[in-house]
């Protein structure tokens, strides 16, 4: 059985081998990805994410474990990243117009009166505060939480394979393997042939999708200097779970480096697929 639905900005598929008896499995498993939308969505001033940005430099903020484990988590990669990775680069993107202003980002504020990730501090494991106001933006990241958070709803109702996939960031489980394509660089329709595998996560980053024109600005940012980079081909990454895989891509995009050391930290590897590549 595959069963698509329109969330977090893309098609989210799960493909289940059996799925007669697998209905109620999948449908959880979507509510679970819709839940993390809500959640964590810039894009709803209503969500979890935009009270944090909105409050947390002005009293201590009470989240949901979904929500400080995916903060956790994009500390760590902050930290073994080099700063490489940093959900705090929201405010450029709303500066740039690639993300909504919403009415607790003040107009005409300086980058620098923003902190980044860094500046959040866990006062309990879900209790957080900050000595900065904060911009944050969770799609770097979110996302491969979400398949995550969908392979383990499946699993714990008991089915033994199958994969999700939301937009790129794919997880599969199971002893059925998989075939792995991404698109490529130069022609997003073509297909590359990965290979396969049946325990594991890809993600991929690349520019091919965005809107190109002199006058765009690319949404890649480079959290160090604060300038939006441009590139043409992708990068892909490998890990255990997608969580890593979706934040890590950016890590290897911004850096153009395949072999940052941040990746065997995390047990994960990296491919470059150049837009000259023949098929």
């Amino acid at each position: 059985m595959i069963r698509c639905k329109p969330i977090l900005g893309t098609f989210v598929e799960i493909d289940i081998p059996d799925g007669r008896h697998s209905f109620n499995a999948i449908e959880n498993a979507f509510l679970a990805i819709e839940e993390v939308q809500a959640l964590m969505g810039f894009h709803n001033p209503e969500s979890e994410l935009s009270h944090i940005n909105a409050r947390c430099h002005l009293e201590a903020i009470r989240i949901h474990p979904w929500t400080a484990k995916v903060l956790k988590i994009a500390q760590e990669i902050h930290q073994h990243s080099g700063g490489l990775f940093n959900c705090g680069i929201g405010y450029h993107l709303v500066a740039s117009g690639l993300l909504p202003h919403h009415p607790n980002i003040q107009v005409g504020a300086r980058a620098d009166q923003f902190g980044g990730i860094e500046h959040l501090q866990f006062l309990e494991p879900t209790l957080v505060q900050s000595d900065k106001p904060l911009c944050l933006d969770l799609g770097g990241i979110a996302k491969g939480f979400a398949v995550d958070l969908a392979v383990s709803v499946l699993q714990s109702a008991g089915l033994q394979s199958g994969s999700v996939n939301a937009g790129g960031d794919l997880r599969v489980f199971g002893t059925e393997a998989r075939d792995i394509q991404i698109r490529h660089p130069a022609n997003p329709h073509d297909l590359i042939n990965l290979g396969n595998m049946h325990e594991g996560a890809i993600a991929t980053s690349s520019l091919y999708f965005a809107r190109r024109d002199k006058a765009s600005i690319s949404f890649m940012v480079n959290p160090i200097n604060h300038e939006h980079i441009e590139f043409s081909e992708s990068y892909s990454v490998i890990a255990d779970q997608c969580v890593y895989a979706d934040a890590l891509t950016k890590v290897v995009s911004i850096s153009r480096n395949t072999n940052h050391p941040c990746l065997a930290h995390f047990s994960a590897q990296a491919i470059k697929i150049p837009n000259t590549l023949t098929t």
